[in-house]
């Protein structure tokens, strides 16, 4: 089986996206980062350095250190399909992300983002 392309892809070359998505809707890349670190357990340095490696999706996920459980409160459509029901983990982790920039675009409180 094929490896899809999206997890070929570098998270570096698309965090500059979610960046300018919060950004445009008056939110901080300080923001964006805690959102990124509530999912995966990435502190700031470590984050940094997997910007810095260019790591592809499949690995930025794998190499995560600390999936937070409470992602799967992360319920939704995202791109016309509901994250709960993505049955290809890695997928479903790449859209609980994108999920969660949506919500921090649309102006919801970080609490609420952030499953509190």
């Amino acid at each position: 089986m094929e490896t899809p392309r999206i997890y070929t892809v570098s998270f570096a070359s698309v965090y500059p996206l979610y960046i300018a998505k919060a950004e445009k809707k008056g939110r901080t890349q300080a923001e964006v980062d805690e959102i990124i670190g509530w999912l995966t357990g990435y502190n700031q340095k470590e984050l940094e350095v997997q910007l810095e490696k260019q790591t592809h999706f499949e690995a930025f996920f794998a190499e995560a250190p600390k999936l937070n459980p409470s992602r799967r409160l992360i319920t939704g459509v995202i791109c016309g399909v509901r994250v709960e029901d993505i049955e290809e983990p890695t997928m479903q982790e790449i859209r609980y992300l994108d999920k969660l920039i949506d919500e921090l675009a649309k102006a919801k409180p970080m609490d609420k983002i952030l499953r509190k």
